[in-house]
């Protein structure tokens, strides 16, 4: 039986992410998920796609602090439970919302390792981002995620892509919250909604995938992979496909180790 065998949270919009093996499941996603974000001097999202040196920056949780650290700078300790300062509107995927401003210093600390002016913010308790009601119900909420509160793969998908490109590519690059084991190669294309523990999830849509796949991790450097080769097994109307968006039906906690209940399937999604 398919089962839980990773679980991230990337608590900073694009930077690195953390591994967990539990994580509270609330409102908008896996708590501390993409609850901060970096925005420009025009109040836009930065993201890894802009700024590819993003990739260096880790995130790592300490009791009640986010510890960020980057190479050649001393650690910036924030809280968990900021106070914020002034609420801004910012503009994530065309959408304006309203969020929080932390504080100067951690604003130019982002900016002097970025090079580029950049500020910190946090979403605010009364931002309420409605997931594309195309794909979800009105109550389903998000943080600043790109739509979904989540983002199912699995390691039977990537085995078959790597071997395809014959490299050994970590799923690191695809910044999932979710990873299954024990299934068949893209096989969570047919899941629809699925159980784990005491928890329902609904599967409306593949995931396209962006260029930041192809930025290595460790190095900010990007090249062709994997996106040369799933344009050419996962292309399907002009966009390339790896992995599920996922949305919660209730909030819980979720294990590493955890089956998964096949609730409903369906053809595959995309049709490939």
């Amino acid at each position: 039986m398919s089962k839980i065998s990773a679980i991230y949270i990337y608590p900073v919009k694009s930077l690195s992410g953390i591994q967990l093996t539990e994580s509270k499941i609330i409102e908008t996603g896996f708590k501390y998920d993409r609850q901060w974000m970096l925005v420009d001097q025009n109040k836009q999202f930065l993201s890894q796609r802009r700024l590819p040196k993003m990739a260096l920056i880790k995130t790592k949780i300490n009791k009640q602090s986010l510890i960020i650290s980057a190479p050649n700078k001393s650690d910036l300790v924030l809280s968990l439970t900021p106070k914020t300062q002034h609420s801004i509107h910012i503009n994530i995927w065309g959408e304006y919302c309203a969020a929080e401003t932390i504080s100067q210093q951690a604003n130019q600390w982002f900016s002097d390792f970025l090079d580029q002016p950049c500020q910190l913010v946090y979403q605010a308790k009364n931002s309420i981002r409605q997931v594309d009601q195309n794909f979800s119900s009105p109550d389903d909420r998000a943080a600043f995620s790109d739509g979904f509160p989540f983002l199912i793969t699995s390691e039977a998908s990537l085995a078959l892509l790597n071997k395809q490109m014959g490299l050994n590519l970590s799923m690191e690059r695809f910044r999932p919250n979710i990873v299954i084991s024990d299934c068949t190669s893209y096989e969570e294309d047919t899941w629809r909604k699925i159980r784990i523990g005491s928890i329902d999830f609904r599967l409306p849509k593949p995931c396209s995938r962006c260029s930041v796949p192809q930025i290595d991790p460790a190095t900010a450097i990007s090249d062709k992979e994997p996106l040369r080769t799933l344009s050419q097994t996962r292309k399907w109307n002009n966009k390339v496909f790896f992995g599920q968006n996922a949305l919660h039906d209730s909030t819980g906690l979720l294990r590493v180790g955890e089956t998964i209940n096949i609730i409903e399937s369906g053809l595959a999604n995309p049709p490939l």
